[in-house]
């Protein structure tokens, strides 16, 4: 999936990940690992369950190879701040109710700052352990932080939306009405809106980029290969559990404190789901924001859609640059004409992101750029003045 010379996540040593992999020359691809084929064997339409488990197996693999001391430190703090945060026993501010004639973080009645003296102390050191956490992420995954935010805001309204929802109906979602359930499908909304077509389509436009400009070949086998080594259907799949882990985690832990006092009793499997579900929520995060970076971060990219890069200015191709199509299936490939007329194509050549005119000496390697391109779509090899347009015959 990704380049020996992409990946920037910590190895397990503590090295960099990408001084590691740029002598890792046999890092195991995705085209090359192990497949079987389970469900296909009933029928061929499920064929693509198949897939995903085996794109799933190969990004743990990945993760139990790459994944080092910070990934690991992430995790424990993460989970010890659920634990913290969540701790009672021998308290008990959260079984008996609290003292419900409180409420807000500051201030004089405060009910945050008017807890138990230990449950305050657990709490302070719940919000540092996140915020160590959450610091951690930020600095590792530096391609991700734009859309590390978004999946943050999408993470609070969640959490926002089920809290409401049960100040509003305690017993939530039973002996509820249909607008008891509105915060949680509009939080749940903007949330999948976040996460599904603001982070999902620019990792994925941004990957597309990635492979039409740096793994163009004209053996359209090895191009192939390529989308295929960069495939993100998991990783896409994996943003859909981890919106359901949220639901899970933020109902239980809604759920278990919303009774009134004069009702209150503790639910320990409420608050354990909450533990669990979160952490694993936490984890698969970790792997959302990570899979990006290890297959992109090495290649000076940024992950941003087609019309982000046009309104910023740092579209490949600008607005006057014409990208080339194939003349027999119209599909868009890697030659690009400026407004001066001239034709750049990638090299083909692995591991080298530099470009040139057809015919003539890549400016990196000094390798030959090629005057046909195959089209990844129809696998037709044409010559590349024939992506543009008519080309004349005298």
């Amino acid at each position: 999936m990704s380049d020996p010379s992409e990946a920037v996540s910590g190895a397990k040593d503590g090295t960099n990940a990408q001084t590691l992999h740029e002598g890792d020359s046999g890092m195991p691809r995705l085209s090359g690992f192990g497949k079987r084929e389970v469900f296909a064997g009933f029928n061929p339409r499920l064929g693509k369950i198949d897939q995903f488990i085996s794109e799933a197996a190969y990004n743990i693999f990945l993760a139990s190879r790459y994944w080092g001391s910070r990934e690991t430190t992430v995790i424990l703090l993460s989970v010890v701040g659920f634990i913290l945060g969540t701790w009672d026993i021998g308290i008990g501010e959260i079984s008996s109710g609290g003292d419900y004639t409180r409420a807000g973080i500051l201030g004089d009645n405060s009910g945050f700052l008017h807890i138990r003296d230990l449950s305050l102390i657990l709490s302070l050191l719940s919000i540092l352990c996140w915020m160590v956490s959450l610091a951690m992420i930020w600095t590792s995954f530096p391609i991700m932080r734009e859309n590390l935010v978004y999946l943050i805001i999408g993470m609070g309204f969640i959490q926002f939306g089920y809290i409401k929802a049960h100040a509003d109906s305690p017993e939530f979602p039973f002996e509820t009405e249909i607008l008891d359930w509105t915060w949680v499908i509009v939080s749940n909304l903007v949330t999948l809106f976040l996460a599904n077509f603001v982070v999902k389509r620019s990792v994925l436009e941004t990957r597309d980029i990635h492979v039409q400009e740096r793994h163009s070949h004209p053996d359209p086998r090895v191009f192939e290969r390529a989308w295929e080594d960069h495939s993100l259907k998991a990783w896409s799949i994996g943003i859909l559990i981890w919106i359901a882990l949220l639901n899970a985690s933020s109902w239980s832990s809604s759920h278990a404190v919303a009774p009134s006092p004069s009702e209150m009793s503790i639910s320990y499997f409420l608050i354990f789901s909450h533990v669990i579900t979160g952490s694993a929520g936490i984890l698969l995060l970790l792997g959302i924001v990570w899979l990006p970076q290890f297959m992109l971060g090495g290649s000076e990219e940024r992950i941003q859609t087609y019309r982000a890069r046009e309104v910023s200015g740092e579209s490949l191709p600008s607005r006057r640059d014409e990208q080339g199509k194939c003349p027999v299936c119209k599909q868009q490939t890697a030659a690009l004409r400026g407004d001066d007329g001239k034709i750049m194509v990638p090299c083909t050549k692995d591991g080298c992101s530099g470009k040139g005119e057809p015919g003539s000496e890549c400016g990196k390697c000094k390798n030959r750029i090629p005057t046909r391109v195959v089209c990844v779509n129809c696998g037709t090899s044409t010559p590349i003045g024939s992506h543009f347009g008519r080309v004349e015959i005298w």
